[in-house]
């Protein structure tokens, strides 16, 4: 079982009645403690550095290792890099990490990315563009430059982009 933010619910009832569930059944109500603790873990993981634990999971945590699970390669080298902060941070809040092993796993299509900018020109840089646009001499090499130019100038005056 995987252990992330998104699998913690804080809505009462959905909570109490996951937890009721595993105490009817014997085997199941033995895992409720291990299930508490790794969403203990996770909820102190996310407190440090939420922004980078939105896609992180603890896939394990046994003997003082620490074994997470994040989608990207980049996401990895970032969270190497605040590494020492997270075990100072789970020092103090009792969680012994002796070690912190990341794993990269494409687990599911998550939204990482950031929305990019919308790039906006200014009226004067359009005119510019528009100006280039009839000073390129009409050769071969130059139509399809000459064509591009115009019709970005044609879509950033009608507001499209």
């Amino acid at each position: 079982m995987r252990f992330n933010s998104s699998n913690i619910s804080l809505k009462r009832p959905t909570a109490v009645g996951a937890t009721d569930f595993l105490r009817r059944n014997d085997r199941m109500a033995a895992l409720l403690p291990a299930v508490e603790r790794m969403a203990r873990l996770q909820k102190d993981c996310a407190a440090c550095l939420p922004t980078m634990f939105k896609h992180c999971e603890i896939l394990a945590f046994e003997d003082g290792q620490l074994v997470l699970s994040l989608p990207t390669t980049a996401l990895a080298a970032k969270l190497k890099q605040q590494l020492p902060k997270l075990q100072d941070t789970l020092a103090r809040r009792g969680w012994q990490v002796a070690a912190v092993k990341l794993k990269v796993q494409m687990t599911k299509a998550v939204e990482i990315k950031e929305k990019m900018r919308a790039l906006e020109l200014p009226p004067a840089a359009v005119d510019a563009f528009d100006q280039l646009s009839s000073s390129l001499e009409a050769s071969p090499q130059n139509s399809q430059l000459i064509d591009a130019v115009k019709a970005m100038v044609a879509r950033r005056r009608a507001g499209g982009g």
